[in-house]
């Protein structure tokens, strides 16, 4: 495998929200709302648009912009019981990745986890299986590995606070034999606290570590969010910087932006 697809083996699984707030419906309601958006399994249907552009990125100075469509669908099984699914597709844009005066553009590998949780529960928890599918339209956006694992988060909220931490493991088990293995693991702590107005601010980091080539990625971002409406439709934005720490071709900076269409239930 291509260092440079191991970027698209982390992808973010926490919606941001956005700088400023208006009324929702009450500051009640947008409160509930920011901290269910702040959740992975909370029984809310959502649909982030998560655009991540990083510069400086190894010997030529690339750029890479990724937008994840990230639809997250809550399935009631029983009265105790909820499927939480979520999907991530990356559209991808980069350019002197792969050499200096080249570009590609396209798909990259879909990420998709299904989370068992209790409807019920103290702290919050779900369980269950994740899949890389490999949908790239590119070579160099993708694997050609079709991969599964377990995934596993686990949070708390209390008052404004919502702390846990999310984490999957993957392994490829079929696709084209020319290309690397794929046994990566991603581990994603988090924290944010949300005002009553919807307001809030986050700190995340996702690690993933790449067992096949010995290689890590190391990112952390802090982003600012609040919750407003247009019209009848309830939306989410969220802005803040992307710091890198490994691997050593990491990009010198990148930021995050995020618009989020909130159906809520």
């Amino acid at each position: 495998m291509k260092r440079s697809h191991l970027f698209l083996l982390s992808p973010p699984l926490l919606a941001g929200a956005l700088l400023f707030t208006a009324p929702v419906a009450a500051q009640d309601d947008a409160a509930e709302l920011a901290k269910k958006l702040s959740n992975p399994v909370a029984s809310l249907i959502s649909v982030p648009f998560q655009s991540n552009w990083d510069v400086g990125i190894g010997a030529s100075n690339g750029s890479r912009m990724v937008l994840n469509l990230q639809p997250v669908v809550p399935i009631s099984l029983t009265e105790n019981l909820n499927l939480i699914t979520r999907w991530i597709v990356p559209v991808v844009s980069q350019f002197d990745i792969t050499g200096e005066g080249t570009q590609q553009s396209g798909l990259g590998d879909a990420v998709i986890s299904g989370f068992f949780s209790p409807a019920n529960s103290d702290p919050i928890w779900g369980v269950g299986p994740a899949f890389l599918v490999p949908i790239a339209t590119d070579d160099f956006l993708g694997t050609e590995k079709f991969a599964v694992g377990p995934s596993v988060v686990v949070l708390k909220q209390a008052g404004g606070w919502t702390y846990g931490g999310l984490a999957n493991h993957l392994i490829s088990v079929a696709g084209d034999e020319d290309r690397g293995d794929i046994s990566a693991t991603f581990l994603n702590p988090f924290a944010s606290y949300n005002w009553k107005s919807g307001a809030g601010a986050t700190l995340n980091a996702e690690y993933t570590y790449d067992w096949e080539n010995e290689v890590d990625i190391f990112v952390i971002q802090t982003i600012l969010s609040a919750v407003t409406k247009f019209g009848n439709q309830i939306v989410s934005f969220g802005t803040g910087p992307r710091f890198h720490f490994a691997p050593e071709n990491r990009p010198n900076y990148g930021i995050r932006a995020s618009v989020t269409l909130v159906f809520p239930k």
